[in-house]
């Protein structure tokens, strides 16, 4: 358990080192959080309903946001370029289990991320007074199972992706259709019909759904498809690190 923490702790540390995976994780979002909410504002929009705003709906959405760019860019990316650099099969030679690592190389990720959802929760409750309507415990339920699926859709490129410069460009190239056209960057309210049809087949068009459901106190039982969607996605990915993984 020692040997874990103090694990967990490097990890976490040279995460921090990292200064664009520390930024995109820790800053991105509380800082177009204030941007557009300078430019926009907070007023009641008829769009959603009349009650909420710009950024009632947004502060979910960047949530959603965080989980992908993390599971699909640091994630990956840091995985990537420790095997090719030996690292990994320097761990692999220790009489430290091979699940320990990978457990610490997903918690402190993880915990970099709620650092910086809160980050995010805190400029909006307290700098724009957007409404939260939910339970936390659910609202972090969401967040873990979201974290779970891009998480391991992260570590399976990295299987099935030999070479870490091959991760960083198809997480990236991955990665930013499905912030646009998920909602996550911009509403989908605004979007044509066209744009509507595709971002069904999304995942991060699901995470944006399940948190902006569980921010606004939505039933579990409503999200149903978005909880299948996401479990489902933990599931695949996780069997397919489990067949592809290297550790060189």
């Amino acid at each position: 358990m020692v040997g874990f923490l103090k694990l967990t702790l490097v990890q976490a540390k040279l995460y921090l080192r990292e200064p664009m995976a520390a930024f995109f994780t820790l800053l991105f979002g509380p800082f177009m959080l204030i941007i557009l909410g300078a430019i926009f504002g907070n007023e009641p929009d008829p769009m959603y309903g009349g009650d909420l705003g710009y950024l009632d709906m947004a502060v979910p959405a960047y949530m959603a946001m965080i989980i992908g760019i993390v599971g699909l860019t640091a994630v990956p990316i840091s995985a990537a370029i420790r095997r090719e650099e030996g690292v990994l099969r320097r761990f692999s030679a220790t009489p430290l289990h091979p699940l320990t690592y990978f457990l610490t190389d997903v918690l402190a990720p993880f915990l970099m991320t709620l650092l910086g959802i809160l980050l995010l929760t805190v400029v909006g409750l307290v700098v724009f007074k957007v409404q939260f309507e939910g339970n936390p415990l659910s609202l972090l339920t969401g967040i873990f199972l979201g974290s779970c699926a891009f998480f391991a859709l992260g570590y399976a490129l990295v299987g099935l992706i030999p070479s870490a410069r091959a991760v960083v460009v198809i997480g990236n190239v991955v990665l930013y259709p499905l912030m646009i056209f998920s909602g996550a960057m911009v509403p989908l309210e605004v979007m044509p019909d066209m744009v509507l049809t595709i971002s069904r087949y999304l995942p991060l068009t699901h995470l944006v759904a399940l948190l902006r459901g569980l921010w606004f106190g939505t039933g579990w039982g409503d999200l149903l498809t978005e909880v299948a969607v996401l479990a489902g996605l933990a599931i695949v990915g996780t069997l397919i690190v489990a067949r592809t993984f290297r550790w060189e």
